[in-house]
């Protein structure tokens, strides 16, 4: 007679975990080239292009903060820039807020 361990210790499926396994590895890393694709490369790249924005600033140019002061940069350092805000009103600010060239 059959004891009941040993009919117990059979497992049908255990041939298709192995195939179960892989998909889900495949998954995961599916999911973490979606997020790398379309969430961190764009922000890396839309960084670059921020600090080479900031790098190539000069004197004279039109620019906006992000907190939205317009204004034109009369001196700059490596780390703030003075704008000339109005007529002899002049603001230091961290060069790292500066969002834009003004449009004219």
């Amino acid at each position: 007679m059959m004891s009941v361990a040993y009919a117990a210790g059979a497992n049908p499926g255990a041939a298709g975990q192995g195939m179960a396994q892989y998909y889900q590895i495949f998954v995961l890393v599916a999911i973490v080239g979606i997020f790398y694709f379309l969430m961190i490369r764009p922000q890396q790249k839309k960084a670059k292009e921020h600090k080479n924005f900031l790098e190539n600033l000069k004197k004279g140019d039109k620019i906006i903060t992000s907190g939205g002061l317009y204004g034109t940069i009369t001196g700059i350092t490596d780390d703030a820039v003075t704008m000339e805000i109005a007529e002899k009103v002049r603001v230091k600010v961290e060069k790292s807020t500066v969002a834009a060239y003004q449009r004219t």
